[in-house]
């Protein structure tokens, strides 16, 4: 009975083995080769022929994929609007994504590969190519995007807030967050490179400079005294402020480089998320390693982190659908 009960056991293991790889494997690169070989063509020809006329959405659209993928996982969800079929708040007004950007240029892009191929590509799989390939466009890195994500059908705007990490989040709870979703603590410091791009608005950080822990007046002791003064008297200059912009990468906001790590081993990261990575040894020593390194390091590190991320929880295979519109579930 040992011995059965062991080799009972074995062969579970190597059924579920087989599954979880099954799973992987219908997450392929040119997934569309052969139901729509164009697709990935289109979406790269939008994309090179738009954003050089709005660069500063390509920020917004790499965001718009991590935000995508710490909710249920890769699959479109954070596209979707609310309606009587959802039955409840969806993804979109949540308050971390209140500021999200980029939603009519998925539809555009969407609309241009449906002419092509209907109801084929999925809306989850347009926003990684699009993150990829705005990035790229700008100037940034190439990653690798495999393809055969499908869209999910649920949206909660509650599910958002508990699992898309705030910039105000310390080390343990960054690690815990990303720790969640499969990541670890390089693919953490990694991601966070994204913030060499785009902008933030004052709420997403005046509490540093203003009421740190809830005590007005207090300013973030982890945040530089002249970094934080010119904060309060060229940028945020009341805690109310809800529309001032702010380059989260100063000097070099349209730029993929190392600008970033440097500013943060200043004291000069524009999130208390930022300046957590300075709280851990592990992660403070990345950082210097890859400011110690090359960019063309980092971006080929970084493009590994973004092929992890574009791969949490996907739905492939029967799950899901294929979105006809990505603002909505099909009918």
């Amino acid at each position: 009975m040992a011995k059965f009960g062991y080799l009972g056991n074995f062969l579970v293991l190597c059924i579920f083995l087989g599954i979880v790889g099954f799973s992987h494997a219908q997450l392929q690169f040119n997934f569309y080769a052969k139901s729509c070989p164009q697709a990935e063509k289109i979406i790269e020809d939008y994309v090179q022929k738009h954003i050089p006329n709005a660069p500063s959405l390509a920020a917004a659209l790499l965001r718009l994929q991590f935000h995508d993928c710490f909710v249920r996982g890769c699959d479109g969800s954070v596209l979707l609007n609310f309606t009587s079929s959802t039955k409840k708040q969806t993804e979109k007004v949540a308050v971390p994504n209140q500021t999200l950007r980029g939603f009519s240029f998925i539809d555009g892009v969407k609309k241009a590969v449906e002419a092509e191929c209907p109801g084929v590509v999925s809306c989850a799989d347009i926003v990684a190519l699009v993150a990829r390939d705005s990035v790229v466009v700008t100037g940034g890195p190439y990653w690798n995007v495999p393809t055969g994500r499908r869209d999910g059908r649920i949206s909660s705007a509650s599910e958002a807030l508990a699992n898309i990490p705030p910039p105000t989040n310390n080390f343990s709870s960054l690690q815990s967050s990303f720790a969640s979703k499969g990541l670890d603590l390089k693919d953490l410091v990694l991601l966070s490179g994204a913030h060499t791009i785009g902008v933030s608005h004052c709420p997403s950080f005046s509490s540093r400079l203003y009421n740190f822990t809830g005590v007005w007046g207090k300013q973030d002791p982890s945040l530089d005294n002249e970094y934080a003064a010119n904060l309060k008297t060229k940028k945020c200059k009341s805690i109310n402020d809800n529309t001032t912009i702010v380059e989260m990468d100063p000097g070099s906001a349209s730029k993929f480089d190392l600008s970033y790590f440097k500013l943060v081993l200043k004291r000069k990261g524009l999130f208390q998320s930022d300046a957590a990575l300075t709280t851990s040894a592990t992660t403070k020593s990345y950082i210097n390693q890859l400011v110690q390194g090359s960019l063309k390091q980092f971006n080929a590190e970084f493009g590994v982190a973004m092929e992890k991320m574009g791969r949490i929880e996907v739905k492939t295979g029967s799950a899901g659908e294929i979105r006809k519109h990505c603002a909505v579930v099909n009918s």
